[in-house]
C-alpha cells in the first residue's frame, strides 16, 4: 500500500448537447492545474471529468439530428474528448453517465434510499425547464408570464430558458427530512463551500425558508436509468449525475479499491449556477448513503463578456481552439487562470487577452529569459556559474523575495487560487528584472578584468538570474505545459519526464557549469495590439446565432458609450496644484460585508498604514456579490476626502476602480506596495 498522499479532484460533467466555449472550458483548466501541481508535490493524484448524457434535451437533439441518442453522444463526447486532449487535460478518468457500470450503481444508489424511506412516490405538479433538467418554483424563475387576469402561465429560468408547466407521477427525495442535518454540517464546517457567499446564498434563498423534497424521475422521457421495478420512470438527471463521482471510483462494484484510497474527495469544482446541486442536494445523498462528504466544494464565477455571461444566443461565444491555434496553449491556459479572480466573474475582453500576453508573457517573463541568456553567453562564455550569495548589496534580498514568492505560490495553488498564485510568480519575474537594473551586469562585465570583486558579483548576478528563472519555470509548471521545458532547454537544464519537482524549491538549484543555448530565442513573441484585438473581435462575430436580438441592446450601448466619450471631452482640465491636493494611499482591505440598509453599497475596513482602521462604503456590489475576494487585496484610496455618511455609515474616503461598458474593476495594486504608501 502506497504511502503517499492522495488527492481526488473532479469537474462537473458536461452536458454534451452543443459545442463547449472558453467559458465551460475554465473548469477543466482550473482542475488540470490543481491535478498537474499536486502531481509535482510527489501526490497520488485522481482527475475525474466526463458528461453527463441522459436526461429529455438529449433525446430531442438526437431525434433533431435523426440519429439514435448513442450516435448522437458517440459524436459529441469525440469532439469534447479532442478539445480536452487540445488544451492538455490531464484526466485520469473521463466518465460517461451511458457507461453500463454507472448506470448499474445508480439504480443501486436509488434502491438503497427507496428502502430506507428516504424516496418516496407522489405526484409534481410545477414548472420545468428542459434546458436546465431542473425543476422551478415561481419565486426562483428569473421572470414570470401572466395572463390578462394575473394566472401565472410560463416564465425563465435563471438560466434565461423557458419554463414549462408539468404534472406527472414521481419519486420524491425526502430533502426537508435532512435540512437541520445540512445547516449543522455548514456550522461545523466552514471551509466546506468556498467562496462563503454560496454557502450563505444556499442558506438564504433554499434551507432557512424551508427545504422542499425533490422531485428524482421524470415519466415522460424514457431516455435515462430505469428506476428498478417501476420502469416507467427514469431517474431524473441530479441524482444520476450527482452519483458520477462516487461511482466513477467503483462505489457498490466488485472492485471498490479507488473508491477506498481516494474518497472523499479534496476538491470538486462547479460553476456557480449548479451550486445548489452540490452543496445541497449532494451532501445530503451522500449523508443518506452512509458516505463522507467532500472535503471541499468551490462554485467559481463565470468568464464573460463585456455584455455578459457568454451564451450563443447572445452571439457573444469564444471558442478556445480558435485563440489557440493563433496563440498558443500556454497563452490561453494562462490567460484563463490568471484572469479569473477566485469565486468571481472574470471578464473577457480581446484587449485583455492582447495586453495579458505580449506585458506579462513578452515583456515580463519572455525579456528576463532572453537578457539572462545573452548575458551567460556574453559575460561567461555561455557557462552558468556556481550559485554565491552576498557579492551584491542586492543578492539577499531576491533571495528573500523568491523564498517568499515560493511560500505564497504554494499557499495559494493549494487553495486553487491560481490567479494568486500566478501573481506570486510574477512577484518573482518583476524582482529579477529590477535586479538586473540595480546590479547592472554590464558595469561589473567592463570592471571584472582588473577586479576580482566586480568578476565575483557578476557571477553572483547570472547564478541568481538562472536560479529565478529555474524556479519559475517550475512554479509555471501547473499552468503552462509547453514553456518551462522551453525556459528550461534555454538555460540548458535537463527537464525530467514526470516535470519538475515542486518539493523543496528554491532559487540555488541550478547546476553550477550548465551551458546555456548560443541564442535564446522568444518564447512570446509580441503581439500586434491593434490587429490582434481586431482578430479576437472577428471571432466573436462568427458565432450569429442570436445576434439578431442583440442589435438593439448594441445599439443602445453603442449609445451609451458615444454619450460617455463626449462627457470626457468635455471634462474640464485641471492645474497641477489642484491634483496635488488629492492623497492617494495605498491600504489594504482587512474585511468587507455589505451594507443592511442598501442594495448597492459594501462596507471595507482597510489598513491604511496608521494605527487606526479606516472604514469605507463602496457601491460596488452589483460588481463584487462575494466582497470577500477582495479581502488582503491591496488597492488605491482617497484618503482625503470629507467623511461622510451613506445609509448610516461613515465612509471615510474613496477606493479607486476602472470603469469601462457598464463594468467596475477594483484597482488592485502590487502586493510589494505596504499600506500607506503615497500614490502620485
Amino acid at each position: 500500500m502506497s504511502d503517499k498522499k492522495t488527492f481526488y479532484i473532479t469537474t462537473p460533467i458536461y452536458y454534451p448537447s452543443g459545442k463547449l466555449q472558453l467559458g465551460n472550458t475554465y473548469t477543466t483548466v482550473l482542475a488540470d492545474a490543481a491535478a498537474r501541481y499536486h502531481r509535482l508535490l510527489d501526490e497520488d493524484v485522481f482527475f475525474l471529468t466526463g458528461t453527463d448524457e441522459h436526461g429529455e434535451k438529449i433525446q430531442k437533439k438526437a431525434n433533431e439530428a435523426g440519429t439514435s441518442e448513442i450516435e448522437y453522444l458517440d459524436k459529441m463526447i469525440k469532439d469534447i474528448k479532442d478539445l480536452w486532449s487540445l488544451m492538455g487535460i490531464s484526466y485520469d478518468k473521463f466518465i460517461r453517465t451511458t457507461d453500463e457500470g454507472h448506470e448499474k450503481a445508480v439504480q443501486k444508489i436509488f434502491q438503497q434510499l427507496l428502502d430506507q424511506g428516504d424516496i418516496y412516490k407522489g405526484q409534481y405538479e410545477g414548472w420545468y425547464s428542459v434546458s436546465d433538467e431542473e425543476y422551478f418554483t415561481e419565486s426562483q424563475l428569473a421572470e414570470v408570464y401572466r395572463d390578462e387576469n394575473g394566472k401565472m402561465i410560463g416564465g425563465k429560468a435563471p438560466s434565461g430558458h423557458e419554463v414549462e408547466k408539468i404534472q406527472e407521477e414521481s419519486y420524491f427525495f425526502k430533502m426537508s427530512k435532512y435540512a437541520d442535518w445540512l445547516v449543522d454540517y455548514y456550522k461545523s464546517h466552514p471551509d466546506f463551500v468556498q467562496p462563503h457567499a454560496r454557502m450563505n446564498e444556499m442558506l438564504q434563498n433554499f434551507i432557512l425558508p424551508g427545504l422542499e423534497d425533490l422531485a428524482v424521475t421524470r415519466t415522460s422521457s424514457n431516455w435515462g436509468v430505469p428506476v428498478p421495478g417501476d420502469e416507467c420512470h427514469v431517474i431524473y438527471v441530479w441524482i444520476d449525475a450527482l452519483a458520477n463521482y462516487i461511482t466513477a471510483l467503483g462505489y457498490d462494484s466488485a472492485d471498490d479499491s479507488l473508491l477506498k484510497k481516494f474518497w472523499p474527495a479534496n476538491v470538486q469544482l462547479v460553476g456557480k449556477e449548479i451550486v445548489r446541486f452540490h452543496i445541497i442536494y449532494w451532501p445530503i445523498m451522500l449523508h443518506a448513503l452512509g458516505l463522507e462528504l467532500p472535503k471541499e466544494i468551490i462554485g467559481h464565477g463565470w468568464l464573460v463578456m463585456k455584455d455578459g455571461k457568454m451564451s450563443k444566443s447572445k452571439g457573444n461565444v469564444i471558442y478556445p481552439e480558435d485563440l489557440t491555434a493563433r496563440y498558443g496553449l500556454d497563452a490561453v491556459r494562462y490567460y484563463l487562470l490568471r484572469s479569473m479572480p477566485f469565486g468571481n466573474d472574470g471578464v473577457f475582453s480581446p484587449e485583455d487577452f492582447v495586453s495579458r500576453v505580449n506585458f506579462d508573457l513578452a515583456n515580463d517573463l519572455g525579456n528576463l529569459l532572453n537578457r539572462t541568456v545573452a548575458m551567460i553567453n556574453k559575460y561567461e562564455d555561455g557557462v552558468i556559474p556556481a550559485f554565491t550569495t552576498g557579492k551584491t548589496d542586492f543578492d539577499e534580498d531576491l533571495d528573500l523575495v523568491v523564498e517568499k514568492q515560493i511560500t505564497e505560490y504554494n499557499q495559494h495553488l493549494g487553495s486553487v487560487h491560481t490567479a494568486d498564485a500566478l501573481e506570486a510568480v510574477w512577484g518573482v519575474v518583476r524582482r529579477a528584472n529590477k535586479y538586473i537594473d540595480e546590479t547592472e551586469p554590464w558595469v561589473l562585465a567592463k570592471k571584472s578584468g582588473e577586479d576580482e570583486n566586480a568578476k565575483a558579483a557578476l557571477q553572483s548576478v547570472l547564478a541568481h538570474l538562472a536560479g529565478a528563472l529555474r524556479a519559475v519555470a517550475a512554479m509555471l509548471q501547473p499552468v503552462m505545459t509547453e514553456a518551462p521545458q522551453q525556459m528550461f532547454a534555454q538555460l540548458g537544464l535537463e527537464y525530467p519526464e514526470k516535470g519538475v519537482s515542486l518539493v523543496n524549491l528554491a532559487i540555488d538549484q541550478v547546476p553550477a557549469g550548465t551551458k546555456v543555448v548560443a541564442k535564446g530565442e522568444p518564447i512570446f513573441p509580441r503581439l500586434d495590439v491593434e490587429e490582434e484585438v481586431a482578430y479576437i473581435a472577428s471571432l466573436v462575430s462568427k458565432d450569429t446565432k442570436g445576434k439578431g436580438r442583440a442589435v438593439k441592446e448594441a445599439a443602445k450601448q453603442g449609445a451609451k458609450e458615444q454619450e460617455v466619450s463626449e462627457e470626457i471631452q468635455h471634462k474640464d482640465l485641471i492645474e497641477y496644484d489642484d491634483f496635488d491636493k488629492v492623497e492617494i494611499l495605498a491600504a489594504k482591505i482587512t474585511a468587507a460585508e455589505f451594507v443592511e440598509k442598501s442594495k448597492k453599497l459594501i462596507k471595507f475596513t482597510l489598513d491604511d498604514g496608521s494605527d487606526k482602521p479606516r472604514q469605507i462604503l463602496s457601491g460596488i456590489r452589483q460588481w463584487y456579490p462575494e466582497p470577500e475576494v477582495l479581502l488582503g487585496k491591496t488597492v488605491a484610496i482617497v484618503a482625503n476626502m470629507a467623511p461622510r455618511k451613506m445609509a448610516g455609515e461613515l465612509s471615510e474616503g474613496m477606493i479607486l476602480s476602472a470603469e469601462k461598458n457598464g463594468i467596475v474593476t477594483v484597482s488592485v495594486l502590487p502586493e510589494v506596495i505596504e499600506p500607506g504608501s503615497g500614490i502620485e
